[in-house]
């Protein structure tokens, strides 16, 4: 699979295991993707892309030796709302601006136990007070499945064969996803 993006959770764990894939190779397909997308969905508040390498790092050497947590090497984005020590952790508020604990929240210190490397904290509404994640101090995330107040979903859709995609779709107008796509 040339795209490490797709892989379900369950894949990527066998694969890493499998030494097919590294946890670096997957973190980097990972820090691409953010770095292409996140301009226009602006999901990740920050990214944290030196510390996601480290762990990655960390993570290869241990299943080089066959050791890991049943997360080592998966990369994950972290809500804002965690405590994760040295990185900005302001719950999406303007009250919290410029907070970075010194402690790691149990959340995430079970999470690092078990190997995942984080990419980054991501948006949400302010202090996790609502749904609609439109009170976030940095403000919404851009649904990628429905970006544009048009009647039209934009649905997932799988490459099959010569250029040919399968798609899901209904009565509404569906338009094709494909990675280079999610930009504008």
């Amino acid at each position: 699979m040339s795209d490490l993006t797709q892989l379900t959770i369950s894949q990527a764990r066998a694969k890493l295991r499998g030494k097919e894939i590294t946890a670096t190779e997957i973190t980097e397909a990972y820090l691409g993707a953010i770095e292409r997308a996140n301009p226009a969905l602006n999901a990740y508040v920050a990214v944290t892309g030196d510390k996601a390498r480290d762990m990655a790092k960390a993570s290869d050497a241990r299943l080089v030796k066959g050791e890991g947590g049943a997360l080592e090497g998966i990369p994950l984005g972290i809500k804002d709302l965690f405590g994760t020590e040295g990185v900005h952790t302001q719950a999406c508020s303007h009250v919290l601006d410029g907070f970075k604990p010194r402690y790691e929240s149990t959340v995430t210190s079970n999470l690092w136990a078990d190997g995942a490397v984080m990419l980054g904290k991501l948006n949400m509404d302010e202090f996790a007070m609502g749904s609609s994640n439109e009170t976030s101090y940095y403000g919404p995330v851009i649904n990628p499945w429905r970006r544009s107040r048009l009647d039209t979903a934009v649905m997932p859709t799988t490459h099959q064969g010569d250029g040919g995609f399968v798609s899901a779709g209904g009565t509404r107008t569906v338009r094709s996803l494909d990675n280079a796509q999610l930009v504008p």
